[in-house]
């Protein structure tokens, strides 16, 4: 008769263990979620009160621009007005605000970016609150075009230290919550009514809390099941609110003082029951297979201690043949680490050594360029100071236009040499292409003047972004623009055609109207040169320089002869993508 009993008191004892054990871990499963959940929801509430700080720290910039501090209070003047109206216009339009109005002391909208001028915003909380000199903010639906707003408002003194005005941000909050709609886990905030104002599941906007204060109901048709318990610390809601909200959920809140709302998330708990029954399961089958093991268990003891001897001396054999192969690795490593070292920090040097030899062919011109300036400068000045004396200060004036103009060139020329000769070590990034070729005709610009070459310059309407340095990519654009003068040293007609090509693929092509390239397979090999020997320049290294430049930036580069005639070279970039979140 034991016999028969021992099964069942021993399933009956596995069956409470199993209980036990899942109360356990639903318990341990549920803290987990809990901390999880308080962080999502800490993480979605920090988010969402950022989101809103920027149109509060907007009102309070926008308070003293000086737009408004010239703005009548009565709104005669419609030049100002419509001045204020416009800056206002742009900063809505930059910064995703619904509208930026100013209104009076007396709750008068003055000038708004949407054109509502001469409305009452007095009874708008956030405004009130901003005319006692303080910061306002506010949130609410708005009937007129179905929009749920939050509003923020500054106040605006006048030199009197009173309060003269406010500046009130409006943001729409169907724009801020669309970045974050269909997170997890289910996030909405309530208002001090309970009405929820603002969530990720457009399912429960606009529900308000249940005549008991748990849970949500909609306002209108009728409530879904509902029902909220408690197990341990945790509060446990079962709803049928959807198929985007858990029907078993752990409920989690709390206070946002600073925006006036609640949030609350909605973490499924179907995890943790499903963590808690594998373990149940998991004890069960263990205590269940535990008797039948043992015996195996001890069978196998002997053989398994055997098998763990020998394969401890196979470890013990690989591992010191692995030990010795590692350190082998380790020392090659190490010397190709090296090698690399040298080689990227003597390419660096070459490209670098480029650059200064280019500057070098160019300092004559660019010299020319910045004299030119300078005597302009000196007679300009000399001229003002005669026409100071006989008190024309009109023609004065004008000469010194004439002076900031040419300060203007000389600053753009220095500083496009600045750049040109500083040696980049940032990776490739975001480069217009167009305003990398616009300077290096800057740069090369006098070289060409000297040697009476035509420059032809297709130049694209609007930039062209692609992936590459600014200094690397001015240094092969230069390079090449120095080579085709070089070409066309002694030949009849001079002309250099550059052209910009943006799809499919980023092209900038340089032809000239020099000889052509008597070998193209050769012209971008190290220390290959079709100029002669002894010249100061010519030593072979400028397009190998620019063919490694730009197949770095994941390009290419091409040389060859043109159809009527001359060298043409094609630079082909990779178009700068920009990475999109899924």
């Amino acid at each position: 008769m034991q016999r028969h009993l021992i099964v069942p008191v021993f399933l009956l004892a596995v069956a409470a263990l199993s209980a036990v054990v899942w109360r356990y871990g639903y318990l341990q499963a549920l803290g987990q979620l809990s901390r999880r959940g308080d962080s999502d929801l800490a993480l979605a509430s920090d988010r969402l009160s950022a989101q809103l700080q920027v149109y509060r720290e907007l009102a309070v910039l926008m308070a003293d621009h000086p737009a408004l501090s010239g703005l009548r209070i009565t709104g005669e003047l419609a030049g100002e007005r419509d001045k204020a109206r416009a800056v206002l216009l742009e900063v809505a339009d930059k910064t995703g605000a619904l509208d930026i109005f100013f209104a009076d002391g007396a709750g008068r909208v003055v000038v708004s970016s949407t054109g509502n001028s001469n409305g009452l915003a007095g009874d708008d909380p956030a405004v009130r609150r901003a005319m006692q000199g303080a910061l306002g903010s506010d949130h609410r639906f708005r009937a007129g075009d179905n929009r749920r707003i939050y509003t923020h408002a500054a106040p605006v003194f006048a030199e009197t230290g009173k309060v003269r005005g406010a500046l009130a941000v409006v943001s729409d909050v169907e724009q801020i919550e669309t970045d974050w709609r269909g997170d997890r886990p289910a996030v909405f905030f309530t208002d001090d009514t309970g009405e929820v104002f603002l969530t990720n599941r457009s399912e429960l906007l606009f529900w308000t809390r249940r005549g008991d204060g748990v849970g949500l109901a909609p306002r209108d048709g009728p409530a879904p099941s509902f029902a909220a318990g408690q197990t341990g610390p945790h509060e446990i809601w079962r709803l049928d609110w959807g198929p985007y909200v858990p029907r078993r959920a752990l409920h989690l809140a709390r206070d946002l003082p600073v925006i006036g709302l609640r949030g609350e998330a909605l973490v499924d708990t179907a995890p943790a029951r499903r963590l808690a029954g594998l373990q149940a399961a998991a004890v069960a089958a263990i205590c269940l297979a535990f008797g039948a093991l043992l015996f195996l268990a001890m069978e196998r003891r002997r053989a398994l201690a055997e098998a763990n001897s020998e394969l401890e001396r196979r470890v013990a054999r690989r591992t010191s043949a692995l030990s010795a192969a590692n350190t082998a690795l380790r020392r090659e490593v190490a010397e190709r680490e090296e090698a690399e070292a040298a080689l990227k920090r003597a390419q660096d040097d070459l490209v670098q050594a480029g650059k200064l030899s280019a500057l070098g062919q160019m300092s004559a011109g660019i010299s020319h360029e910045l004299n030119q300036p300078l005597m302009a400068i000196r007679s300009f000045a000399e001229n003002g100071a005669l026409y100071l004396e006989r008190g024309r200060g009109d023609k004065a004036a004008d000469n010194l236009s004439r002076i900031s103009d040419m300060v203007r060139r000389m600053g753009r020329i220095i500083r496009n040499l600045r750049a040109f000769s500083r040696q980049e070590s940032e990776p490739a990034g975001r480069v217009d292409v167009v305003a990398v070729v616009d300077s290096a005709i800057e740069l090369a610009g006098a070289r060409l003047r000297r040697d009476g070459i035509e420059l032809r310059f297709e130049r694209p309407s609007a930039p062209i972004w692609v992936r590459g340095g600014e200094v690397r990519l001015g240094q092969v654009f230069v390079n090449l623009i120095a080579n085709a003068a070089d070409a066309m040293t002694g030949a009849r007609v001079r002309r250099l055609d550059i052209s910009i090509t943006p799809a499919p693929g980023p092209a900038v092509r340089f032809r000239d109207s020099g000889p052509g390239l008597d070998a193209p397979d050769k012209v971008f090999e190290p220390f290959y040169s079709t100029k002669e020997v002894g010249a100061s320049e010519g030593m072979g290294l400028g397009l190998s320089i620019s063919y490694g430049i730009i197949q770095s930036f994941g390009g290419d580069i091409r040389g060859g002869n043109a159809p009527g005639g001359g060298a043409e070279f094609t630079v082909r970039l990779e178009p700068w993508v920009e990475e999109v979140a899924a």
